[in-house]
C-alpha cells in the first residue's frame, strides 16, 4: 500500500508541477525543482525517512532507462544534421566536458572544500549513473555526486535558456548541445520543449559527455593534484 502511495503522490505532484510551469513559464517553477521541494517538505513534514518512500518510487526510476533510449528518435530524425556538423559537436562536447570538471573543482577547492567533496564534484555535469561510477573511480563520494548532479540539472533547466539567448545563441543544434551538455538529462526535457533538433542535439549530448567525463575526468584530477589544486 506504501509502495502505490509513493508512485500515486509522486505522480500527482509532478502532473500539478507541470501545470504550474504550462501557465506561468516561470523559470523557478520548473517541474522537476517544484516537485522535488514539495516531496521533501511533505516527506519531512509527515515523518517518512526517504528508503521507505524509495520503495515504491523505485518503479518509477526503472522508466528512466526507457526515457533515455526514448531520445534515439530525435536523433534519428536529424542525423543528417548531426553529422553534417560532426566535427564541430565534437569539439564543443570535449570543450564542455573539461570546462565543467575544471571550474567545479577548482571553485570548490579554493573554497576549502574537502579532497572527497573536491572530487565528487568532477563528474556533476553527467547523467547520474555515470557521476556515480566516475566519482567512485576518482575517490569522491558517489552520493554527493549524485545529489550534485540532479542539483545541476535543475539549475541548468531553470536558467539555460535565459542564459543561451542573452549569450546570442540561434542555432537550435546548438542550443540543445549546451543544454545536454551541462545540465544532461533535466536540461534535455527542458530543450525537448523547444522542439526536435534541440532535442536531438540534449540526447547527444548526455551521450558524449559521459563518454568524454569518464575518460577525462581521473585525467584532469591527476593533473590538478598534480599541481597542488588537489590533496
Amino acid at each position: 500500500m506504501a509502495e502505490v502511495l509513493s508512485i500515486v503522490a509522486t505522480v500527482a505532484v509532478y502532473a500539478a508541477a507541470s501545470q504550474l510551469y504550462r501557465r506561468w513559464r516561470m523559470p523557478f517553477f520548473n517541474p522537476v525543482l517544484v516537485s522535488a521541494v514539495v516531496l521533501i517538505c511533505a516527506l519531512r513534514g509527515m515523518g517518512i525517512d526517504h528508503a521507505h518512500y524509495d520503495r515504491g518510487a523505485r518503479i518509477l526510476s526503472f522508466f528512466l532507462g526507457p526515457a533515455v533510449v526514448a531520445l534515439g528518435v530525435p536523433l534519428f530524425l536529424q542525423g543528417e544534421e548531426i553529422a553534417r556538423r560532426g566535427r564541430a559537436i565534437l569539439t564543443s562536447i570535449l570543450a564542455g566536458s573539461v570546462v565543467g570538471i575544471v571550474s567545479g573543482v577548482c571553485v570548490a577547492a579554493w573554497l576549502g572544500a574537502s579532497a572527497e567533496v573536491v572530487r565528487s564534484l568532477a563528474p556533476r555535469s553527467v547523467t547520474t549513473p555515470i557521476a556515480i561510477g566516475i566519482a567512485d573511480r576518482i575517490g569522491g563520494i558517489p552520493s554527493l555526486s549524485a545529489a550534485l548532479v540532479i542539483g545541476t540539472g535543475v539549475l541548468g533547466a531553470a536558467l539555460g535558456p535565459a542564459v543561451l539567448r542573452a549569450a546570442g545563441v540561434r542555432s537550435r543544434t546548438a542550443f540543445g548541445l549546451a543544454m545536454g551538455a551541462a545540465a544532461h538529462g533535466i536540461g534535455t526535457a527542458r530543450a525537448a520543449e523547444e522542439g526536435t533538433a534541440e532535442a536531438a542535439g540534449g540526447g547527444l549530448a548526455i551521450g558524449l559527455m559521459g563518454v568524454a567525463t569518464a575518460i577525462l575526468a581521473p585525467l584532469v584530477v591527476a593533473l590538478l593534484a598534480r599541481a597542488g589544486v588537489l590533496e
